[in-house]
């Protein structure tokens, strides 16, 4: 069991939630942290840079670049900045760090060493392309990037055939139409989805349809940052007679009745107690 406070004396990461678009939707004390940090980590110096200079707010700590390909590497210097007791603040290009971004890595540290970690809430595109995309936001999940090879591709959306979750994407958009493609052959083309892009910023579009719909949308050239939200498998009524067939071959095949009619109960949603009977009536 980890604490959740740090061991006196050492510092804190801060994980900077930042404006996916419109450097408007920045937080009050988004501006204070970046303002007070002793290190800043940010994925794109540059792009720190400008969204100071939006926010009106300058950075009196030391700036370090903290992207995919030094992420390892540079961890183990920042976890030492903060062993030491300073206030390290981790700023993405867009959004939460960690989340399809780096963080996670320093997270992990600073967790190991005791050190506390915190973050400044704010602007998230999962949350706001599942808020618009007008599909169900009860339950959902978070699957980020998709493999770019084909095959890769395929099977990962092949094993998410039957989720039932409303399910939430990132792409690039000169991949997007090839996603959509693969997503319609793996879902079936009459699956209700949203391609949501630019979010917050001044070309904001949200495309509802049909993958169908969106594949022949997307056709054209498509540019900006896409979140795309795609509707989770609808479930499909079982046949009691064919469950009970089921639960007979497993119990035929060793299995004990109790645990054959409580796995098949699983997979179709049909009461134990129904199979149960009907498998002994067979009997």
């Amino acid at each position: 069991m980890t604490a959740s406070a740090g061991a006196a004396g050492r510092g804190v990461l801060v994980l900077a939630a930042t404006p996916i678009g419109d450097p408007a939707d920045a937080s009050p004390r988004l501006g204070a942290e970046l303002e007070g940090a002793d290190v800043i980590a940010a994925e794109d110096t540059r792009r720190l840079h400008r969204l100071t200079t939006a926010l009106g707010v300058t950075s009196r700590g030391r700036v370090v670049s903290y992207h995919e390909h030094n992420e390892a590497s540079r961890t183990p210097e920042l976890l030492e900045r903060l062993v030491a007791g300073d206030r390290v603040v981790v700023a993405t290009d867009a959004g939460m760090p960690s989340v399809s971004d780096p963080g996670y890595r320093l997270v992990t540290a600073a967790v190991d060493a005791g050190v506390r970690v915190t973050c400044v809430p704010g602007p998230s595109a999962v949350l706001m392309a599942l808020a618009v995309s007008g599909l169900p936001v009860d339950r959902f999940c978070f699957e980020g990037f998709l493999p770019r090879k084909a095959g890769e591709r395929a099977r990962a959306l092949a094993a998410l055939a039957d989720e039932r979750r409303t399910m939430v994407f990132f792409e690039a958009p000169h991949r997007v139409d090839d996603t959509l493609a693969a997503m319609a052959e793996a879902f079936g083309v009459d699956r209700p989805a949203a391609c949501c892009r630019e979010l917050t910023k001044t070309y904001e579009e949200v495309v509802r349809g049909t993958l169908a719909d969106l594949v022949e949308w997307s056709a054209g050239e498509v540019r900006g940052e896409i979140t795309l939200v795609v509707a989770g498998a609808q479930p499909v009524a079982a046949d009691p007679e064919a469950a009970i067939d089921q639960v007979i071959a497993r119990v035929d095949a060793g299995e004990r009745l109790k645990d054959a009619c409580a796995a098949v109960a699983a997979a179709t949603g049909l009461p134990k107690r129904e199979l149960y009977d009907g498998a002994l009536r067979r009997r």
